[in-house]
């Protein structure tokens, strides 16, 4: 990626190269001394410009002070991401039910909080395993708050059948859902299909009403909605947090959730949420 950046940004030095030896060819009066121009002065005061000419000079010049492309690289990262988080905002304001109160989503924390935070997880990402403490820390100290817990199983078959489980298990005992949660993600061990179900029985399921509730069609279909809003979202990895306006990439830890869960609480206050 890095590289790939670097070598973008080469090639748009060497255009605007070429361009400013242009304007510099057809231009009356001084060159401002503060930039030394006088090889691309000097290749533009051909009747046709020589592109090899120039970026020959812009070559040289780039050689001698290599840190303009970490300067042009840092640029266009910082552009990018402000693209990505304008491109964002539009899509939780267009996606604000589907994100935030979607009935197909387990809730640990108050169902009636004043304010949310959405995790995209996977039971078998290891960092969400570690992320679930946060979790529990947040929602322990923080009696208004929602946690909505979106199954997003991108790690292979296993997170795939564990996650058709869990669905199938938040259908039929909702109330249960959190404990269900909190015991296989934060269980050792990978999560599969086998131990969903035996946490679920655990907990009280009926195995053959819960395989049946397994075989729903529309599970699939709210993992498609999931992915469709993760890839509008930029979401590739897990744990990912939608914070009020704002996209969490990773676990952060609890110091920078509750710092934007303050944020999305301090623009509640003063916009409808």
């Amino acid at each position: 990626m890095t590289r790939a950046i670097l070598w973008g940004a080469v090639g748009a030095i060497v255009s605007a190269a070429v361009f400013a030896g242009g304007f510099l060819a057809g231009r009356p009066g001084p060159v401002n001394a503060a930039y030394d121009v006088s090889g691309v002065e000097q290749v533009a005061s051909n009747e046709k410009l020589d592109r090899k000419a120039v970026e020959g000079v812009v070559r040289d010049y780039l050689l001698a002070n290599p840190e303009v492309l970490l300067d042009v690289q840092q640029a266009l990262e910082a552009k990018q991401k402000e693209e990505q988080k304008v491109a964002q905002l539009g899509v939780i304001k267009d996606n604000k039910g589907k994100i935030f109160n979607s009935a197909n989503d387990g809730i640990v924390g108050n169902p009636n909080g004043k304010v949310t935070i959405v995790e995209f997880f996977d039971y078998n990402c290891g960092f969400c395993k570690r992320a679930i403490e946060d979790m529990q820390a947040i929602t322990a100290a923080q009696p208004d708050l929602r946690f909505v817990l979106k199954e997003f199983p991108i790690l292979g078959p296993d997170s795939q059948k564990a996650s058709v489980v869990s669905m199938a298990f938040h259908k039929m005992m909702p109330e249960k859902y959190g404990e269900f949660h909190n015991q296989l993600l934060g269980g050792h061990g990978r999560a599969s299909e086998a131990t969903a179900i035996k946490i679920a029985v655990s907990l009280g399921a009926d195995e053959a009403k819960l395989r049946e509730a397994m075989k729903d069609p529309s599970i699939g279909d709210i993992f498609n909605e999931t992915y469709d809003l993760a890839n509008k979202l930029a979401i590739t990895g897990t744990p990912s947090y939608v914070i009020g306006d704002e996209v969490v990439f990773g676990a952060q830890g609890l110091e920078v959730l509750n710092e934007k869960l303050a944020a999305a609480k301090g623009a509640c206050a003063t916009t409808a949420c």
